[in-house]
């Protein structure tokens, strides 16, 4: 009995010593109760950060072309002038591979009737996702602001011109840079020919309604738009209007209704101003309501719609001494005023082009 006790315990301690000395071996082949496997999972890269590629907005060319359209004269409806700037835009849109629709009406002003088109130029018109840019191309009949000719037509450089000359830039950008999403580009007509008289002789039991009867003597091109839409049923995701963008000096505070209809967009679209070093440019600050055209494209279509409008100073010249005078010509209007609204409303267009806007 002591001979077998004393050869079982030394079959043991060989048996241990070898289960010891491949322990580390047998180790890495158990499986690891804690996981699937017995090596760590290696995390997945994240993915990298989606970026817009915005093409660069070339102020030259968009000063060419508000001064082409200046060169035409005054773009009163039912002029000369009108009706031969109105053929260059059709074409120019046309030669940036734009489909256009002429939107023919008369426009019922306060001083009688005029024939006025919208000149709607539309990017990839088959797409539903959508986005409206758009401006007057109209300049006013009256100098009233003057002390001089007060009764003859302005120039309308900045007060019509540079809108449009920034979106024919756009346009052809477009082409050049194709996007994913469809873009209309609208020029409004007859947006300049409101009335702005004192109306003393006005009987008292009118005098409340007066301001909203003479804020829809504006706008009557983008009034009948949004009537009579170029496509039925139309909509977009946002829209953005640009009035007065090209003057030296130019300022341009949060437009009221802007602020009260589209805060998201509005106040995306000045952060992107600030990111883009225009901070100063584009203040954070109350500009005041304007009756301006995107205020009837947002009662007709409900299209959350930003206006984009120099406010440099205080009332009564809120909108510079130039306004509605003879000296709204080439004089004030500023390249890299042009280049800085352009660029900024050309990376809104892009970043929404690759999903990253809002």
């Amino acid at each position: 009995m002591a001979t077998n006790f004393i050869r079982n315990k030394s079959l043991w301690i060989v048996l241990l010593l070898i289960v010891a000395f491949l322990f580390p071996y047998l180790k890495d082949m158990l499986p690891d109760r804690g996981s699937s496997s017995s090596k760590s999972t290696p995390e997945t890269p994240a993915k990298p950060a989606v970026t817009a590629h915005v093409p660069i907005f070339n102020r030259d060319s968009a000063y060419y072309f508000v001064k082409k359209q200046v060169d035409f004269g005054p773009r009163v409806p039912g002029t000369p002038a009108h009706k031969k700037c109105a053929a260059w835009l059709v074409s120019e849109f046309k030669r940036f591979g734009m489909t256009v629709v002429e939107q023919k009406f008369t426009a019922k002003t306060y001083f009688g009737p005029r024939d006025a088109v919208n000149i709607i130029a539309q990017y990839k018109p088959e797409l539903d996702h959508r986005i409206l840019l758009c401006a007057h191309w109209d300049s006013r009949h009256i100098a009233d602001k003057d002390t001089k000719n007060q009764n003859n037509p302005i120039l309308g450089a900045d007060d019509g011109a540079s809108g449009v000359g920034i979106l024919l830039e756009i346009a052809r950008q477009i082409q050049a840079t194709p996007l994913n999403i469809g873009v209309d580009l609208i020029c409004f007509d007859a947006e300049d020919l409101g009335d702005d008289r004192a109306h003393e002789n006005i009987p008292s039991v009118m005098t409340q309604s007066m301001p909203q009867m003479q804020a829809r003597t504006w706008c009557l091109g983008s009034q009948h738009w949004a009537r009579n839409l170029h496509k039925p049923g139309y909509t977009a995701r946002f829209g953005i209007l640009l009035d007065m963008v090209g003057a030296r000096g130019a300022v341009f505070p949060k437009e009221g209704y802007s602020a009260q209809n589209a805060p998201q967009i509005q106040e995306r679209i000045w952060n992107i101003a600030a990111e883009l070093g225009y901070g100063d440019s584009f203040p954070k600050r109350d500009g005041g309501a304007v009756t301006d055209d995107h205020l009837f494209v947002m009662e007709g279509t409900r299209i959350p719609t930003v206006d984009i409008i120099s406010i440099p100073n205080e009332p009564p010249k809120s909108f510079g001494s130039y306004h509605h005078t003879h000296n709204d010509n080439m004089s004030i209007i500023d390249p890299g005023t042009l280049g800085m609204v352009g660029n900024l409303v050309t990376t809104v267009v892009y970043r929404e082009g690759a999903g990253i806007f809002l």
